[in-house]
């Protein structure tokens, strides 16, 4: 093809897009800011890292995630076969191992020739063609560059991460196994659950929300994302709150009274071996000191040592619906954005941006009609809203059934609707697919794998 395309920010959806145009037979220089420089939450070096949770979300075909995933595997999606290869119990969800993840999605970018990973930080935003997947944790200088470019302020919005604790330090005597109604033989124990009675519950809320925080702040409901709100952010809204919330005991039985508790924190597998677990829905900007004094009032925690504590951090993306085009590309220039700057929020969204950035740079590059995926799709529907230039205050979104267009005709129950919504869009993106093999089969004769 004779011209190469610059991916900046070896994440996840820098992987998969560099990853995806190798395999189209177009040459990739793709930019990884560390170790040169380190974000305040990234470990190491390592590509394609997962910071706030090791979770993919459900694999259940009718939930929105779980079609996404679907949507994927019939588009050639990577770094999604990678993560099951990597994966840990996590009942119905895809949770990995966040160290053998990275390592398999490594070895893919270093096996690629036409791959050359730069361990450089990108300053300025770069010529084209070019895909910047920097992340919400982009730079002061390239962000800096992108407001310069666009013309318009950046927007912000904190997140916050959860703490992981050492498996040998939770007493199981007190902390069970189980999944919430067990949904099959394979997912039973996939969790560890830690439950409250009552009176320990309250008192656990009453130390959480009167607890130091790391730096004093009223969150505005713009400012906090809601899938990651701090956990003592939830708790202040009511007593009940988590109970209803993360803590919902609903389908768990504690086995030292056969009764269901008052409250329940779940624990996640951080690794196969279970040598870790995190603390699910505890994202939180409390100071390391009244982490572990507070979360040890935690039932099974008592005597819990720290692998990670929990912090929040400041997230940057653009204005997606007013500055760019409804390809994510910056008007007239040849640079695309991907990934969590450009608003679409969640790991496997990531990956799919990067997947669809780089379906859209190959047709560039060639001369091809853009790829516009059905509206009705998951992946379609979040883009929809991501580039609707009438979406007024743009927030950060998941894919979510409340952004696809309704069916039609008489009302059905959740279930059914969404199994109809999740038909459709299969429908709907197999007859896409069939239409473009400019883009999914051409590129065959590269090592592309043809849906």
């Amino acid at each position: 093809m004779g011209e190469s395309v610059k991916v900046v920010g070896a994440g996840l959806a820098g992987c998969e897009c560099a990853l995806q145009l190798a395999r189209r037979g177009v040459d990739v220089t793709l930019f990884e800011e560390r170790p040169e420089r380190c974000s305040t939450v990234h470990k190491g070096d390592a590509l394609a890292q997962l910071v706030c949770s090791n979770s993919l979300k459900s694999t259940k075909p009718t939930s929105a995630a779980g079609l996404l995933k679907r949507e994927l595997d019939a588009m050639g999606c990577v770094l999604l076969g990678l993560a099951r290869d990597a994966a840990v119990p996590a009942g119905g969800a895809l949770a990995v191992d966040r160290d053998v993840f990275s390592a398999k999605v490594e070895e893919a970018i270093a096996s690629e020739p036409r791959i050359e990973l730069v361990r450089h930080e990108v300053r300025d935003v770069p010529s084209g063609p070019a895909v910047i997947c920097a992340g919400p944790l982009c730079s002061d200088a390239l962000f800096s560059s992108l407001e310069q470019m666009l013309g318009a302020g950046s927007l912000a919005f904190y997140d916050a991460v959860a703490p992981i604790v050492d498996t040998s330090t939770i007493d199981l005597s007190v902390a069970f196994p189980q999944s919430r109604y067990e949904d099959s033989a394979e997912s039973a124990g996939d969790y560890l659950n830690c439950p409250f009675d009552r009176e320990g519950y309250e008192a656990f809320w009453k130390e959480l929300v009167g607890a130091e925080r790391a730096f004093d702040h009223d969150f505005s409901r713009s400012e906090l994302f809601c899938a990651c709100q701090p956990v003592e952010e939830v708790a202040r809204t009511g007593v009940d709150a988590l109970r209803f919330g993360a803590l919902k005991p609903v389908g768990l039985t504690d086995p030292r009274t056969g009764r269901r508790p008052w409250a329940a924190v779940q624990l996640r597998a951080e690794n196969r071996d279970r040598t870790a677990y995190n603390l699910v829905g505890f994202q939180t900007n409390l100071t390391w000191p009244e982490q572990r004094r507070v979360f040890r009032m935690i039932p099974g925690l008592e005597g819990a040592d720290f692998f990670r504590y929990g912090v929040i951090h400041r997230n940057s993306f653009v204005d997606a619906p007013h500055v760019l085009d409804d390809t994510f590309r910056i008007p007239g220039t040849q640079v695309r954005l991907a990934g969590q700057i450009c608003g679409t929020e969640g790991y496997v969204e990531a990956i799919a941006s990067g997947l669809l950035a780089a379906a859209n740079t190959y047709a560039d590059l060639r001369g091809l009609e853009p790829l516009r995926l059905p509206k009705d799709s998951a992946l379609g529907s979040l883009v929809a809203y991501a580039t609707d230039p009438d979406v007024v205050d743009y927030q950060p979104m998941h894919v979510n059934f409340g952004l696809v267009p309704p069916l039609g005709g008489p009302r059905l129950k959740k279930q059914e609707r969404y199994a109809r919504y999740a038909e459709r869009a299969m429908g709907s993106l197999a007859a896409c697919i069939a239409e473009r093999p400019d883009i999914f089969v051409e590129a065959a004769n590269e090592g592309f794998a043809e849906p």
